[in-house]
């Protein structure tokens, strides 16, 4: 049979209508095939009569903020949890405030769907995906697949802004080298919650090296003055507008906020806890220990400094390197954020979104290779999924504030501690990555300079 004869619906019945419909309409059906998995998931945590209780407290700091109230003495719900974030993001939800309930609960879900979209797309442009199908088609298809997976339906279920951050940051990855307002992203994120300023540090850290490079090569000041550099201290400033303004409107809560409760990590809840996915929970786990103190410290500073230079190294050796959108743009924005993730000293499972830019990425090396090469991407893409999708670390006998994750065993370690072997392991591929292309550049023959 030929490929003409394949495109041709002869059979109403048969599987070529509906080959030919892919081929004809790639978009319309992924976008039917979203919009059955978005539903279907909109009903299922329907059925979980998911709380929504994070949702809840962001309302409830922006009641507190429009009061006039100390936000860091509220607490929200029956739960009585208390504010952790930065003022400036009690003033982002005072808009919460002008709605029911019932409204908000609704336009949230809406909400986050949307945002999940949008760093679907965003992951497959950075990763340089698709080359063929239509990048919306992929975008729909992916995003039916990727929405089942824990940290998005944890955030669903919270109501967590996790997907916003994951969507600024992505945005301002993925902007082109010639725009001066990339970094605003960033900016905002930190202001929204800390732990994004951690791209800002690793674009520095690339922009540093970077200016080096041109400066012991005769390049002027002028041109060593590169995009990354510019785009690290556009985020700089972004992040000190919003503190600014948060002093201005807040200053009471901006001043208590910088001098005590950034510096309150167990206010956030308890380390050991199996929610909690960075180093500091996991280390809590296996030391069975509540504070595992210097041992955290270590490891969280040798991370730090390990994925800050595998992020930066990525960005340095990708396409042209630039800040272009690229498979070493991806590889450095997915390794600054198992880095964040990871060192940070609260990493809720929902914080962990990032799962998806890291399966996008993971699938589209294995798509870029043949033979042997392409089936072990393929072995790590679905390991990563299922391991996303399986929501083992639920696994384990856990209650709030009965210190059960203290007694874990070796099977119950592993299991809580999933989501930090992943970014290791995540940091692990991209060092290997970067020690490969460093190989093939020492092997690549050294051409003779021509003299005119």
């Amino acid at each position: 049979m030929t490929a003409l004869e394949l495109e041709q619906p002869t059979d109403p019945r048969g599987s070529t209508s509906v080959r030919g419909l892919l081929r004809r309409h790639p978009t319309l059906m992924a976008a039917l095939a979203c919009a059955l998995s978005f539903t279907a998931f909109w009903v299922a945590q329907r059925l979980a009569q998911v709380t929504m209780i994070d949702l809840m407290v962001y309302r409830a700091e922006g009641w507190t903020a429009r009061n006039g109230e100390d936000l860091y003495d509220m607490v929200a719900t029956s739960a009585h949890l208390p504010n952790t974030y930065p003022p400036f993001a009690a003033l982002l939800f005072t808009p919460l405030t002008l709605v029911g309930v019932p409204a908000m609960r609704t336009l949230a879900t809406a909400g986050n769907l949307a945002l999940f979209v949008c760093v679907v797309h965003l992951s497959l442009r950075l990763a340089g995906r698709p080359r063929r199908l239509p990048r919306p088609a992929a975008t729909l298809a992916v995003s039916a697949l990727l929405v089942w997976v824990e940290p998005v339906w944890t955030t669903l279920r919270y109501g967590q802004i996790n997907l916003l951050l994951a969507v600024l940051v992505l945005w301002d990855l993925t902007r082109k080298d010639t725009n001066r307002w990339a970094g605003i992203g960033i900016g905002i994120a930190a202001g929204i919650k800390l732990t994004p300023a951690l791209f800002a540090v690793f674009l520095a850290l690339a922009g540093a090296v970077r200016a080096g490079q041109l400066l012991r090569s005769g390049a002027g000041a002028r041109a060593a003055w590169n995009p990354w550099l510019r785009q690290a201290c556009v985020a700089t400033v972004t992040f000190l507008v919003t503190a600014l303004l948060a002093a201005l409107v807040l200053p009471r809560d901006s001043h208590r906020f910088w001098t005590e409760i950034v510096f309150a990590a167990d206010r956030v809840g308890e380390v050991e806890i199996t929610a909690n996915q960075s180093l500091r929970g996991a280390l809590a786990r296996l030391l069975h220990t509540h504070d595992p103190g210097t041992a955290y410290l270590v490891a969280a500073g040798l991370t730090a400094l390990f994925g800050l230079a595998l992020a930066a190294g990525s960005l340095l050796r990708g396409p042209g390197a630039s800040p272009a959108v690229g498979r070493g743009s991806a590889w450095a924005a997915v390794a600054c954020a198992a880095t964040a993730l990871l060192v940070s000293p609260i990493s809720w499972s929902h914080h962990w979104v990032w799962a998806v830019p890291m399966l996008i990425l993971l699938g589209s090396e294995a798509l870029g290779r043949s033979g042997r090469a392409a089936r072990r991407w393929w072995a790590a893409t679905l390991a990563a999924g299922l391991l996303f999708c399986s929501f083992a670390l639920w696994w384990v006998p856990h209650r709030w504030h009965h210190h059960q994750e203290l007694h874990q065993n070796g099977i119950q370690m592993l299991l809580s501690g999933s989501y930090p072997l992943a970014g290791l392991a995540l940091l692990a591929l991209t060092a290997a990555r970067l020690r490969r292309l460093g190989v093939r550049r020492a092997d690549r023959p050294v051409r003779p300079r021509r003299h005119p």
